[in-house]
């Protein structure tokens, strides 16, 4: 067992996300023509990336990807951490490479020379601060078990998996190196679920990774009733709580359920003057936890750190601070 230096390393999609306003009727045409999903996540080729791209209005542009939002926010709490994730050695990767860097994180994962770009996900947020994502997985889906730095994740308290990565197999061999490596230096292993679409695709080895591999889990309401195929939030909750050590599991305005050891914590949703966009916010929420989680913190002020969070993030557009969630560490004594 060795002592850690980090407090969390992420293994996930290096994305570059481009963040654009849409109204109804767009996402409705395009749903029609492309199948996309409201409020939810497509996996789409890079010829429709390209045609999407075309057809979207003025957006911002910056790096993303689900856990590495995730640590971007542990860090801006002041968390030390790692990230890893596959880019292509082109312009959008040096982009991503320099930004994760500049938040002071570690990242040392070898671009891909020859193949897929960087990927990239295109968001449309509608006026109900829904987020529609599209997106083109790229470079990010070549990672591998020979990308996962076994000294990085022994430097970590906790192993940070996104369940966006698991189209795969290539990435849940490297899911399984980085849980293994983690476990075998006595340091937990935690799971986000990321979209009921990637559940639906992938239960029986979300199942699998749940039951014998994770010791957090973070997931949302339909993410987690769609894991244990229940209609019903309560049941969903009772069944997880015998298959991992902690669920976080997040109810938008309900706030969240923390499930540990028999035990339930309600942790209620910080209040926001107004919501302007979503995405993000079950990132942001993971990073409060795993920061108070990291830093020792009881249950209930971790996630109270979370709610805080992602009330920072769904006050503007984009899926990262704006401001330092360091600031709010004492709003959740």
């Amino acid at each position: 067992m060795s002592e850690p230096t980090l407090g969390v390393v992420a293994i996930g999609n290096a994305l570059v996300d481009v963040i654009s306003h849409a109204d109804e009727d767009f996402i409705a045409n395009q749903r029609a023509y492309y199948s996309m999903e409201k409020g939810a996540m497509t996996l789409i080729d890079e010829t429709r990336a390209v045609e999407l791209y075309s057809q979207m209005g003025p957006g911002v542009e910056t790096s993303g990807g689900s856990a590495a939002n995730t640590m971007a926010g542990f860090a801006s709490f002041g968390g030390k951490g790692g990230f890893i994730g596959k880019t292509a050695d082109d312009e959008l990767g040096k982009i991503f490479r320099h930004d994760i860097r500049s938040l002071g994180l570690r990242f040392d994962t070898q671009p891909l020379a020859i193949g897929a770009k960087t990927g990239r996900c295109l968001i449309l947020v509608t006026p109900d601060a829904q987020r529609t994502m599209n997106t083109f997985l790229g470079a990010s889906v070549e990672l591998s078990a020979d990308d996962v730095d076994e000294n990085l994740i022994a430097a970590a308290r906790v192993t940070y998996l996104e369940g966006y990565l698991f189209d795969r197999e290539q990435a849940k061999q490297a899911f399984a190196a980085g849980a293994q490596a983690a476990h075998e230096n006595g340091h937990r292993v935690a799971l986000t679920l990321s979209d009921p679409f990637c559940v639906d695709r992938h239960r029986h080895d979300f199942l699998g990774l749940v039951e014998h591999h994770t010791d957090i889990l973070f997931a949302n309401e339909e993410e987690i009733k769609s894991l244990y195929m229940q209609d019903n939030f309560e049941d969903a909750a009772a069944a997880v709580s015998d298959h991992v050590e902690i669920a976080v599991l997040t109810r938008s305005e309900k706030g969240a359920v923390i499930v540990s050891g028999g035990k339930r914590i309600e942790i209620p949703a910080a209040p926001v003057e107004k919501i302007v966009d979503t995405t993000g916010a079950g990132d942001q929420f993971a990073a409060g936890f795993l920061y108070g989680f990291t830093e020792g913190l009881m249950l209930e002020t971790c996630g109270k750190l979370g709610a805080l969070a992602a009330a920072e993030v769904i006050s503007h557009v984009g899926p990262r601070p704006e401001t330092s969630l360091a600031a709010l560490r004492s709003k959740a004594a």
